[in-house]
């Protein structure tokens, strides 16, 4: 089985996201992982959005990507620059993938303004990991 790492900076939003999504579309086939190069907790909107999609994601945790030395990864998407950049050096055979996704917890205004952005970033993270799934893998570092 396969062994999908997604890793983010806090691992709070977006890599929360794309871990419920690959879960879901993998559905038992693949061995699902997310992380951050720091750990900022599991954003509540993040829940909300996820759920409003059929999806809870209200049980995952924020880890560190320290926690998960010892896998073996087969892949690992980045979902931010930041992430990206400063994601720590381990012996990896991993194949890597990258996507920018905007923070939507650098959403400002008022509450429907943020669950919004929220559910824009949602969307888009929604059909990457659809076509990762079905496409069989993005093109490598880059946002196609």
């Amino acid at each position: 089985m396969k062994n999908i790492l997604v890793l983010c900076t806090g691992n709070s939003c977006r890599s929360q996201i794309a871990h419920g999504y690959l879960k879901h579309y993998f559905n038992g086939e693949a061995n699902i992982y997310s992380a951050g190069i720091e750990t900022h907790g599991l954003n509540p909107r993040a829940i909300m959005i996820m759920k409003e999609d059929g999806i809870d994601i209200s049980n995952h945790t924020s880890n560190h990507i320290d926690e998960y030395k010892e896998v073996e990864f087969d892949y690992i998407i980045t979902v931010c620059d930041h992430a990206m950049e400063r994601c720590p050096v381990f012996p990896s055979k991993a194949i890597k993938y990258h996507y920018n996704f905007p923070d939507p917890a650098k959403a400002t205004g008022d509450e429907e303004t943020i669950m919004s952005r929220f559910r824009v970033v949602r969307n888009q993270i929604k059909r990457y990991c659809e076509d990762f799934c079905i496409l069989g893998l993005r093109t490598p570092r880059g946002n196609t």
